[in-house]
């Protein structure tokens, strides 16, 4: 029996390479808005009202209900709070 290793958790339980990415890049960024949230220590009252969403939307945030946000909304929400995207590392794939 071969043992398949994953580079990380979203490989393993994505069903396709696609959407395995694209949770990626929406989980980071869902870490860096949570992560300014607990900075600030904002509300959920402020927090909504400086990424530019309702109360509710921040409670899904804070409870990493990643699958409830696009990217482009999550890019839009630290565009709204003034943040920006510095690096973003693309690498080719290590054949197995």
């Amino acid at each position: 029996m071969k043992i398949q290793t994953f580079e990380n958790v979203w490989d393993a339980i994505s069903p396709t390479k696609e959407e395995a990415e694209n949770m990626k890049v929406r989980s980071q960024l869902i870490i860096a808005l949570n992560g300014l949230i607990a900075k600030r220590g904002l509300s959920t009252t402020e927090a909504a009202k400086l990424l530019g969403v309702s109360q509710p939307r921040i409670s899904e945030l804070a409870k990493g209900k990643i699958h409830l946000f696009s990217v482009d909304k999550l890019i839009t929400m630290l565009a709204h709070a003034g943040m920006h995207i510095g690096t973003i590392e693309i690498r080719e794939s290590v054949a197995a």
